[in-house]
Protein backbone atom coordinates (compact mmCIF):
# COMPACT_ATOMS: atom_id res chain seq x y z
CA UNK A 1 0.00 0.00 0.00
CA UNK A 2 0.62 3.52 -0.89
CA UNK A 3 0.84 5.62 2.00
CA UNK A 4 1.41 9.63 1.40
CA UNK A 5 0.91 11.75 4.39
CA UNK A 6 -0.10 15.78 3.76
CA UNK A 7 1.33 15.79 0.70
CA UNK A 8 -0.27 18.85 -0.86
CA UNK A 9 -2.00 17.30 -4.80
CA UNK A 10 -0.19 20.76 -6.03
CA UNK A 11 -0.78 19.73 -9.72
CA UNK A 12 -4.45 19.87 -9.02
CA UNK A 13 -4.65 23.09 -7.45
CA UNK A 14 -6.53 25.83 -9.52
CA UNK A 15 -6.07 29.39 -8.64
CA UNK A 16 -8.65 31.49 -7.05
CA UNK A 17 -9.52 29.88 -4.10
CA UNK A 18 -7.11 29.18 -1.16
CA UNK A 19 -8.74 25.60 -0.39
CA UNK A 20 -6.27 22.76 -1.05
CA UNK A 21 -6.77 18.76 -1.04
CA UNK A 22 -4.05 16.79 0.96
CA UNK A 23 -3.67 13.29 -0.20
CA UNK A 24 -3.86 10.75 2.91
CA UNK A 25 -3.64 7.06 1.53
CA UNK A 26 -4.24 5.26 -1.68
CA UNK A 27 -3.70 1.32 -2.99
CA UNK A 28 -6.26 -0.43 -0.88
CA UNK A 29 -8.29 -2.81 -3.34
CA UNK A 30 -11.99 -1.17 -2.75
CA UNK A 31 -13.46 1.26 -4.27
CA UNK A 32 -14.70 3.33 -0.80
CA UNK A 33 -18.16 5.16 -1.37
CA UNK A 34 -19.05 5.22 2.56
CA UNK A 35 -17.77 7.94 4.34
CA UNK A 36 -18.29 8.34 8.35
CA UNK A 37 -16.52 11.53 10.27
CA UNK A 38 -17.18 11.27 13.90
CA UNK A 39 -14.54 13.94 14.95
CA UNK A 40 -11.25 15.33 13.41
CA UNK A 41 -9.47 12.47 14.46
CA UNK A 42 -11.98 9.46 14.05
CA UNK A 43 -12.94 8.12 10.87
CA UNK A 44 -14.39 5.38 8.98
CA UNK A 45 -14.48 4.38 5.48
CA UNK A 46 -16.35 1.05 3.34
CA UNK A 47 -16.32 -0.29 0.09
CA UNK A 48 -16.04 -2.84 -1.90
CA UNK A 49 -14.59 -6.48 -1.52
CA UNK A 50 -15.48 -6.20 2.50
CA UNK A 51 -13.61 -3.42 3.35
CA UNK A 52 -14.09 -0.75 5.82
CA UNK A 53 -11.41 1.50 7.21
CA UNK A 54 -10.69 3.37 10.39
CA UNK A 55 -8.40 6.29 11.51
CA UNK A 56 -8.01 7.88 14.90
CA UNK A 57 -5.45 10.16 14.24
CA UNK A 58 -6.81 12.25 11.54
CA UNK A 59 -6.37 10.36 8.89
CA UNK A 60 -2.55 10.33 9.34
CA UNK A 61 -2.74 6.27 9.36
CA UNK A 62 -5.97 3.19 8.26
CA UNK A 63 -6.49 0.21 10.46
CA UNK A 64 -8.00 -1.66 6.83
CA UNK A 65 -10.20 -4.47 7.89
CA UNK A 66 -11.55 -7.54 5.90
CA UNK A 67 -15.08 -8.46 7.09
CA UNK A 68 -15.08 -11.71 7.27
CA UNK A 69 -17.49 -13.93 5.49
CA UNK A 70 -18.65 -10.75 3.52
CA UNK A 71 -15.29 -10.96 1.48
CA UNK A 72 -17.32 -10.14 -1.80
CA UNK A 73 -20.02 -7.68 -0.40
CA UNK A 74 -19.96 -4.09 -1.68
CA UNK A 75 -20.64 -1.69 1.51
CA UNK A 76 -21.71 1.42 0.02
CA UNK A 77 -22.27 3.55 3.37
CA UNK A 78 -21.09 3.31 6.80
CA UNK A 79 -22.37 5.40 9.97
CA UNK A 80 -19.95 5.64 13.00
CA UNK A 81 -20.64 6.66 16.70
CA UNK A 82 -17.25 6.53 17.96
CA UNK A 83 -13.80 4.86 17.31
CA UNK A 84 -15.61 1.71 18.55
CA UNK A 85 -19.35 1.65 17.08
CA UNK A 86 -20.36 1.56 13.66
CA UNK A 87 -23.12 0.68 11.08
CA UNK A 88 -22.24 -0.92 7.65
CA UNK A 89 -24.57 -1.21 4.91
CA UNK A 90 -24.35 -3.84 2.30
CA UNK A 91 -26.53 -3.21 -1.10
CA UNK A 92 -27.94 -6.04 -3.10
CA UNK A 93 -29.57 -9.11 -2.45
CA UNK A 94 -29.69 -9.92 0.20
CA UNK A 95 -29.91 -6.30 1.66
CA UNK A 96 -27.90 -6.71 4.59
CA UNK A 97 -26.49 -3.86 7.45
CA UNK A 98 -24.10 -5.26 10.18
CA UNK A 99 -22.52 -3.74 13.53
CA UNK A 100 -19.51 -3.46 15.14
CA UNK A 101 -19.08 -2.43 19.05
CA UNK A 102 -15.28 -3.35 19.42
CA UNK A 103 -13.66 -0.84 16.89
CA UNK A 104 -14.37 -3.95 13.96
CA UNK A 105 -12.68 -6.77 15.76
CA UNK A 106 -16.12 -8.70 14.71
CA UNK A 107 -19.68 -7.38 13.68
CA UNK A 108 -23.44 -9.02 13.51
CA UNK A 109 -26.03 -8.83 11.72
CA UNK A 110 -28.66 -6.08 12.85
CA UNK A 111 -30.85 -5.99 9.40
CA UNK A 112 -31.32 -8.11 6.18
CA UNK A 113 -33.78 -8.64 3.50
CA UNK A 114 -33.87 -11.11 0.82
CA UNK A 115 -36.70 -9.65 -1.34
CA UNK A 116 -35.99 -9.98 -4.73
CA UNK A 117 -34.93 -6.68 -6.15
CA UNK A 118 -34.05 -5.10 -2.88
CA UNK A 119 -30.76 -2.98 -3.17
CA UNK A 120 -30.22 -0.43 -0.26
CA UNK A 121 -28.54 2.88 -1.12
CA UNK A 122 -27.74 4.91 1.71
CA UNK A 123 -28.74 5.60 5.27
CA UNK A 124 -28.13 8.51 7.80
CA UNK A 125 -28.34 9.27 11.54
CA UNK A 126 -29.22 12.14 13.92
CA UNK A 127 -28.16 10.39 17.67
CA UNK A 128 -30.00 7.07 17.73
CA UNK A 129 -32.49 7.62 15.34
CA UNK A 130 -31.43 6.45 11.96
CA UNK A 131 -33.40 6.04 8.03
CA UNK A 132 -31.98 3.73 4.88
CA UNK A 133 -33.61 3.93 2.16
CA UNK A 134 -33.78 1.32 -1.10
CA UNK A 135 -34.68 1.37 -4.81
CA UNK A 136 -38.58 0.65 -5.27
CA UNK A 137 -40.13 -2.38 -4.21
CA UNK A 138 -43.21 -3.09 -6.28
CA UNK A 139 -43.29 0.22 -7.12
CA UNK A 140 -42.44 1.74 -4.10
CA UNK A 141 -39.75 3.24 -1.85
CA UNK A 142 -38.29 1.62 0.51
CA UNK A 143 -37.92 2.87 3.62
CA UNK A 144 -36.65 1.28 7.30
CA UNK A 145 -36.20 3.12 10.07
CA UNK A 146 -34.23 2.43 13.76
CA UNK A 147 -34.45 4.42 17.54
CA UNK A 148 -31.70 2.61 19.20
CA UNK A 149 -28.50 3.27 17.10
CA UNK A 150 -29.08 0.55 14.62
CA UNK A 151 -29.52 -2.55 16.39
CA UNK A 152 -33.21 -2.92 15.31
CA UNK A 153 -35.24 -1.92 12.23
CA UNK A 154 -38.36 -1.24 11.34
CA UNK A 155 -39.77 -0.89 7.95
CA UNK A 156 -41.47 2.95 7.24
CA UNK A 157 -45.24 2.39 5.79
CA UNK A 158 -45.86 5.72 4.90
CA UNK A 159 -49.58 6.49 3.76
CA UNK A 160 -48.81 9.48 0.20
CA UNK A 161 -48.75 9.59 -2.99
CA UNK A 162 -45.00 10.58 -2.57
CA UNK A 163 -44.09 6.79 -1.67
CA UNK A 164 -45.04 5.67 -5.23
CA UNK A 165 -42.31 5.76 -7.88
CA UNK A 166 -42.21 7.28 -11.05
CA UNK A 167 -40.92 5.11 -14.58
CA UNK A 168 -37.39 5.14 -14.36
CA UNK A 169 -37.09 6.64 -11.00
CA UNK A 170 -34.49 5.00 -8.10
CA UNK A 171 -31.85 6.06 -6.25
CA UNK A 172 -27.94 6.47 -6.88
CA UNK A 173 -25.94 4.57 -4.62
CA UNK A 174 -23.02 6.64 -5.15
CA UNK A 175 -21.62 8.22 -1.82
CA UNK A 176 -24.07 7.27 1.05
CA UNK A 177 -25.25 10.48 0.62
CA UNK A 178 -29.06 11.15 -1.33
CA UNK A 179 -30.69 10.94 2.58
CA UNK A 180 -30.88 13.23 5.24
CA UNK A 181 -31.56 12.65 8.93
CA UNK A 182 -32.45 16.04 9.82
CA UNK A 183 -35.95 17.80 11.11
CA UNK A 184 -36.77 20.97 9.13
CA UNK A 185 -38.67 23.60 11.70
CA UNK A 186 -39.82 24.98 8.10
CA UNK A 187 -41.13 21.26 7.57
CA UNK A 188 -41.56 19.53 10.81
CA UNK A 189 -40.35 16.49 8.74
CA UNK A 190 -37.37 14.28 10.25
CA UNK A 191 -35.50 12.98 7.26
CA UNK A 192 -35.18 14.53 3.69
CA UNK A 193 -33.83 12.21 -0.10
CA UNK A 194 -33.68 12.83 -3.30
CA UNK A 195 -34.18 10.13 -6.08
CA UNK A 196 -32.65 9.92 -9.89
CA UNK A 197 -32.77 8.33 -13.01
CA UNK A 198 -35.09 8.87 -15.78
CA UNK A 199 -37.01 11.14 -13.29
CA UNK A 200 -35.23 12.88 -10.38
CA UNK A 201 -37.39 14.44 -7.15
CA UNK A 202 -36.92 16.22 -3.81
CA UNK A 203 -39.00 13.91 -0.79
CA UNK A 204 -39.85 15.96 2.49
CA UNK A 205 -42.67 14.09 4.09
CA UNK A 206 -45.88 14.67 2.02
CA UNK A 207 -43.77 17.12 -0.42
CA UNK A 208 -42.28 15.65 -3.55
CA UNK A 209 -41.01 18.15 -5.84
CA UNK A 210 -39.88 17.20 -9.44
CA UNK A 211 -36.24 18.61 -9.76
CA UNK A 212 -34.67 20.72 -12.49
CA UNK A 213 -31.40 18.42 -12.74
CA UNK A 214 -30.16 16.50 -15.99
CA UNK A 215 -32.89 14.06 -16.63
CA UNK A 216 -34.07 11.34 -19.44
CA UNK A 217 -31.43 8.73 -18.63
CA UNK A 218 -30.91 5.98 -16.12
CA UNK A 219 -27.16 8.16 -15.15
CA UNK A 220 -29.01 11.47 -14.60
CA UNK A 221 -30.79 13.06 -12.07
CA UNK A 222 -29.58 13.84 -8.06
CA UNK A 223 -27.04 11.65 -5.99
CA UNK A 224 -26.55 13.58 -3.08
CA UNK A 225 -28.00 16.46 -0.28
CA UNK A 226 -27.09 18.35 2.02
CA UNK A 227 -28.42 20.76 4.36
CA UNK A 228 -27.03 23.74 6.05
CA UNK A 229 -26.50 23.88 9.95
CA UNK A 230 -29.08 25.87 10.39
CA UNK A 231 -31.71 24.08 8.18
CA UNK A 232 -32.31 27.40 6.05
CA UNK A 233 -30.85 26.20 2.63
CA UNK A 234 -29.82 22.89 0.98
CA UNK A 235 -27.76 21.73 -1.98
CA UNK A 236 -28.56 18.78 -4.55
CA UNK A 237 -25.85 17.87 -6.61
CA UNK A 238 -26.34 15.23 -9.75
CA UNK A 239 -25.31 15.58 -13.53
CA UNK A 240 -24.86 12.77 -15.68
CA UNK A 241 -22.23 10.15 -14.50
CA UNK A 242 -21.65 8.89 -17.65
CA UNK A 243 -20.88 12.47 -19.29
CA UNK A 244 -18.77 13.45 -15.72
CA UNK A 245 -17.45 16.83 -17.61
CA UNK A 246 -21.40 17.47 -18.59
CA UNK A 247 -22.03 21.16 -16.18
CA UNK A 248 -25.32 21.85 -17.24
CA UNK A 249 -27.70 21.44 -14.58
CA UNK A 250 -25.73 19.57 -12.08
CA UNK A 251 -26.97 21.38 -9.00
CA UNK A 252 -30.13 23.06 -7.28
CA UNK A 253 -30.19 25.49 -4.52
CA UNK A 254 -32.80 25.14 -1.88
CA UNK A 255 -34.34 27.22 -0.05
CA UNK A 256 -36.72 26.37 3.58
CA UNK A 257 -37.39 30.09 4.34
CA UNK A 258 -40.98 30.47 2.91
CA UNK A 259 -41.95 26.50 2.24
CA UNK A 260 -39.79 24.93 -0.26
CA UNK A 261 -37.85 26.76 -3.11
CA UNK A 262 -35.68 25.93 -5.61
CA UNK A 263 -33.22 27.83 -7.87
CA UNK A 264 -30.19 26.95 -10.45
CA UNK A 265 -26.89 28.01 -8.83
CA UNK A 266 -25.42 31.07 -11.12
CA UNK A 267 -21.97 29.35 -11.45
CA UNK A 268 -22.83 25.85 -12.14
CA UNK A 269 -20.94 23.00 -11.04
CA UNK A 270 -17.56 21.76 -13.14
CA UNK A 271 -19.38 18.18 -14.08
CA UNK A 272 -20.94 15.22 -12.31
CA UNK A 273 -20.87 15.42 -8.42
CA UNK A 274 -21.70 12.70 -6.22
CA UNK A 275 -21.64 14.37 -3.21
CA UNK A 276 -21.86 17.83 -0.84
CA UNK A 277 -21.44 18.93 2.42
CA UNK A 278 -21.59 21.95 4.19
CA UNK A 279 -18.59 23.11 5.43
CA UNK A 280 -19.68 26.33 7.45
CA UNK A 281 -23.15 27.99 7.16
CA UNK A 282 -22.00 29.62 3.85
CA UNK A 283 -18.98 27.42 2.80
CA UNK A 284 -19.83 23.82 1.06
CA UNK A 285 -17.93 21.44 -0.85
CA UNK A 286 -18.85 18.68 -3.84
CA UNK A 287 -16.75 16.18 -5.31
CA UNK A 288 -17.16 13.42 -8.06
CA UNK A 289 -15.19 11.89 -10.76
CA UNK A 290 -14.95 15.07 -12.13
CA UNK A 291 -13.07 16.48 -9.70
CA UNK A 292 -13.93 19.12 -6.48
CA UNK A 293 -15.72 22.25 -6.21
CA UNK A 294 -15.66 25.02 -3.61
CA UNK A 295 -18.36 27.20 -2.80
CA UNK A 296 -18.14 30.31 -0.27
CA UNK A 297 -21.89 31.32 -0.59
CA UNK A 298 -24.13 28.00 -0.14
CA UNK A 299 -23.86 27.26 -3.51
CA UNK A 300 -24.54 30.04 -5.55
CA UNK A 301 -21.16 30.31 -7.55
CA UNK A 302 -18.66 27.30 -7.70
CA UNK A 303 -14.68 26.82 -8.46
CA UNK A 304 -12.99 23.92 -9.32
CA UNK A 305 -10.37 23.73 -6.81
CA UNK A 306 -8.91 19.93 -7.91
CA UNK A 307 -8.95 17.80 -10.68
CA UNK A 308 -8.65 14.83 -8.32
CA UNK A 309 -12.04 12.51 -8.48
CA UNK A 310 -13.60 11.25 -5.08
CA UNK A 311 -16.73 9.77 -4.21
CA UNK A 312 -17.75 10.69 -1.69
CA UNK A 313 -16.79 13.93 0.84
CA UNK A 314 -18.35 14.49 4.51
CA UNK A 315 -17.44 16.80 7.44
CA UNK A 316 -16.35 16.22 11.22
CA UNK A 317 -19.79 16.19 13.37
CA UNK A 318 -18.01 17.17 16.00
CA UNK A 319 -14.92 19.23 14.50
CA UNK A 320 -14.22 21.44 11.55
CA UNK A 321 -12.15 19.18 9.45
CA UNK A 322 -13.59 17.35 5.64
CA UNK A 323 -12.60 14.36 3.85
CA UNK A 324 -12.91 12.70 1.02
CA UNK A 325 -12.99 8.47 -0.29
CA UNK A 326 -13.18 7.21 -3.43
CA UNK A 327 -11.95 4.25 -5.97
CA UNK A 328 -8.79 2.63 -5.02
CA UNK A 329 -8.99 3.29 -1.64
CA UNK A 330 -8.35 6.54 -1.88
CA UNK A 331 -8.70 9.30 0.80
CA UNK A 332 -8.22 13.15 0.85
CA UNK A 333 -8.60 16.08 3.00
CA UNK A 334 -9.39 19.72 2.64
CA UNK A 335 -6.90 21.96 3.37
CA UNK A 336 -8.29 25.46 4.00
CA UNK A 337 -5.35 27.30 4.72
Amino acid sequence: MKTILTCILSASILTGYSQHVESLQEGTKSSLRGLSVVSDDVIWCSGSNGMVGKSVDGGLSFRWIQVKGYEKRDFRDVEAFDSSTAIIMAVAEPAIILKTSDGGLSWRKVFEDTTTGMFLDAMDFDGKNGVVVGDPIQNKVFLAGTSDFGDTWQVVKKKSNCTSMLQGEAFFASSGSNIIMKKLKQTNNKFVYVSGGIVSRLFIGDICLPLPLQSGKNSTGANAIDISPSGKTGIIVGGDFSNDKLSDSSSVLISFENGVQLSFSQTPLNGYKSSVSFVSENDVVACGTSGIDFSTDHGLNWKKISTVGFHVVKKSKKGKDVFFAGANGKLGKLNMK
